[in-house]
């Protein structure tokens, strides 16, 4: 199974990818407001390389729940020169989180090679043309409603079922405006129009994802849900969120999405050592 992200290139089996977190935001739930200077965005940029890290997620618009939308110019100031400086400087995927097409073409313009579209519910396909053209990496995720009211009593017949049908049919559909298979990598959606429970199920659930031939994405990094077992705050959730990190990869996760990218790394590879030794 092949990743294609425009001139990069990964093949699996392989260890799993680290997607390190850049939120170039002043409200994001855990780190918003750190890194809003591009000096220290980019510098943070640079760190998470140094980390580790195997794919930079930079993030102009908070997706947390109750999110206000911010407009296409402000999220473009906040992402554009920090993507322009990062790849100059690091030799690695650097991946745009946006649900706008406007902020996808300029991102890949400034250099990004994959775009992370937590907007993939949407039924207008021009972002999926961009996808197409471009050649870029694509995040399909899952998820119910909008950040805004995504959290507003979601309700699912069977959460697990309804996200692999909405995976499946995604597949579908950008296959049909030209994406390439080796193109997408899909994400469940942990956090997003989901309540603890439903979380939990779709966690317990992702071999049955990772079924469907494309590298699955899990992120789980500081969420809210993890409050079940850590009783904390964001940066007190590192433990549970590596409990979470550890099992989607023993399930067959193949790109996981965190705030921590060394304690992620070493727990990932601590499991992937051992899950070796029962497989020979």
């Amino acid at each position: 199974m092949k990743l294609l992200a425009r001139k990069f290139e990964f093949t699996f089996p392989r260890p799993a990818l680290v997607m390190g977190i850049l939120n170039v935001t002043p409200d994001s739930f855990s780190d918003g407001g750190q890194f809003l200077d591009p000096q220290a965005a980019v510098a943070r940029g640079l760190e998470l390389e140094a980390e580790g890290a195997e794919i930079i997620d930079v993030g102009g618009e908070s997706t947390r729940p109750n999110a206000v939308p911010v407009d296409e110019s402000e999220e473009l100031r906040r992402t554009i020169p920090v993507i322009e400086a990062l790849s100059r400087q690091v030799r690695l995927p650097i991946s745009i989180d946006t649900m706008k097409v406007g902020v996808a073409r300029a991102a890949l313009d400034a250099g990004a090679s994959v775009v992370n579209d937590v907007g993939a519910n949407r039924t207008d396909p021009a972002m999926w043309d961009l996808v197409a053209g471009s050649g870029a990496g694509y995040v399909c995720m899952h998820m119910q409603g909008t950040p805004r009211t995504m959290q507003l009593q979601p309700v699912y017949r069977d959460v697990v079922a309804e996200v692999g049908e909405f995976l499946c049919e995604r597949l579908k559909q950008l296959s049909g405006c030209g994406v390439r298979a080796e193109q997408i990598i899909l994400d469940p959606g942990i956090g997003f129009g989901k309540t603890v429970e439903h979380n939990v199920l779709v966690l317990g659930a992702l071999r049955q994802f990772a079924g469907l031939a494309r590298p699955l994405l899990v992120g789980v990094s500081r969420k809210s849900f993890l409050e079940r077992v850590a009783g904390a705050g964001p940066a007190g959730r590192l433990s549970a969120a590596l409990a979470c990190t550890v099992l989607a990869v023993a399930a067959g996760a193949r790109v996981v999405r965190t705030h921590d990218v060394p304690e992620t790394l070493q727990a990932i590879r601590m499991a992937e050592a051992v899950l070796a030794q029962t497989k020979e």
